[in-house]
């Protein structure tokens, strides 16, 4: 089901009172509307207006300002009215008084849902510095990288049929790959990589195993920033226990200090300091970060997993996985934007399409939902549908809200 929230037509037909600490006209030219508090965006509906999951212009989420009023794309002459209807743009009260609050605005007032983003349409972008952020840069990530059938896998039938990869670990960071999302289950073995039971495992890898084969190329790869992200159903003794196996994990792990107060490190001084190894979960927090992971929803946002069945029609729309925190979600830091792009179930044709079209998702539907740049494109089948291409094409330039 697609998220529609409709908007009262009455109730709140009042602009706010408050007093803003700068009284601007609202700019002109084509924007999304995005609430604050939810990352949902302002669409015509019929003759009124309703929220939904941002996804491009697919169901009438663009709006054209000029002069206070704010006609909707697709239907050339028609405002928002401060009923929150639809009206002709002539109409005195299709006329409001935008009140902006740093780089948020208020229009109307809506259910308790006041303050708005106004995202232009057109990427606005800045030139890639030479010694770009961490939350500047975009990495190549493989969903499921240990479910590739050469040293790792689901159990039987679905390791012969949905290889998540086709490659092992050590040819994904040979070909590029710098973001791993890995599943760690609890076995009497230690945390081993599988997905949902390792049970029947036809080729059972410990984490230790793999985090070992990471280690080892940053090692010899002095200039590589290296991204995992944990799916953890172990206990935080069996995590630190598996992570203490790791030869010379320490010198290279990254433990984000100084961040919440400095923003992320330049890629020069990750390199400089040898800390190029980033460890997310999203398991809740009891412990397991004192052992230099990180719990992933404090440092990031992620938007839904799935983009739909293997098969078929895909969803395109850019929303947050976690309702708590939009995509839209900034502070002391810029947190770093995970992009997941694939469906429910891997197929090698489904794949090679998704992926080709992944930069225009990126730029066109992920960038305005989030107000930021992905810094992770996480995909099936990486080596298909030229993912990297669109990888490159991000990392040519800065996203500029």
């Amino acid at each position: 089901m697609v998220t529609v929230r409709y908007l009262p037509a009455v109730a709140a037909l009042l602009l706010l009172p408050l007093v803003p600490t700068a009284a601007n006209a609202a700019p002109s030219g084509t924007y999304y509307i995005t609430s604050v508090s939810t990352g949902l965006n302002v669409a015509q509906s019929g003759t009124g207006l309703a929220l939904r999951r941002p996804k491009g212009n697919e169901d009438h989420q663009q709006w054209r300002l000029s002069d206070g009023r704010f006609e909707n794309t697709d239907s050339p002459g028609q405002c928002i009215t401060r009923q929150l209807t639809m009206g002709s743009c002539s109409q005195g009260d299709t006329v409001h008084e935008p009140k902006q609050f740093g780089d948020q605005w208020e229009f109307f007032s809506l259910s308790g849902q006041s303050r708005w983003y106004l995202t232009p349409v057109q990427n606005q972008t800045d030139p890639m510095p030479a010694d770009p952020r961490l939350d500047q840069m975009t990495f190549l990530t493989a969903h499921n990288a240990y479910a590739n059938g050469v040293d790792g896998g689901f159990a039987p039938p679905f390791v012969n049929l949905a290889k998540n990869q086709t490659r092992g670990i050590v040819q994904q960071l040979g070909d590029g790959v710098r973001g791993f999302m890995l599943d760690i289950h609890q076995t009497p073995d230690g945390a081993i990589l599988c997905h949902n039971s390792c049970t029947l495992v036809s080729k059972p890898v410990a984490l230790n195993v793999d985090i070992q084969r990471i280690v080892d190329f940053l090692r010899n790869n002095r200039s590589e920033i290296i991204t995992v992200f944990l799916e953890d159903y172990v206990s935080a003794d069996v995590l630190r226990a598996e992570l203490r196996k790791v030869q010379g994990l320490n010198d290279v792990l990254y433990r984000a200090e100084g961040v919440r107060q400095n923003g992320w490190p330049k890629r020069s001084e990750l390199q400089a300091a040898n800390k190029r190894l980033l460890i997310f979960t999203d398991h809740g927090k009891d412990g397991r970060e004192d052992s230099g992971v990180l719990y992933q929803k404090d440092w990031t946002v992620e938007n839904y997993w799935s983009m739909g069945s293997g098969l078929g029609s895909s969803d395109w729309s850019c929303y947050s996985r976690w309702d708590e925190k939009p995509l839209t979600a900034t502070g002391s830091f810029q947190p770093l934007f995970v992009m997941n792009h694939f469906r429910d179930v891997p197929f090698t044709g489904t794949a090679t399409t998704d992926n080709g079209k992944l930069g225009n998702r990126a730029q066109q539907f992920c960038q305005p939902a989030a107000r930021k740049k992905p810094n992770f494109l996480a995909v099936d089948l990486y080596h298909l549908g030229n993912a990297a291409q669109a990888v490159s094409e991000l990392n040519s330039y800065v996203y500029r809200a």
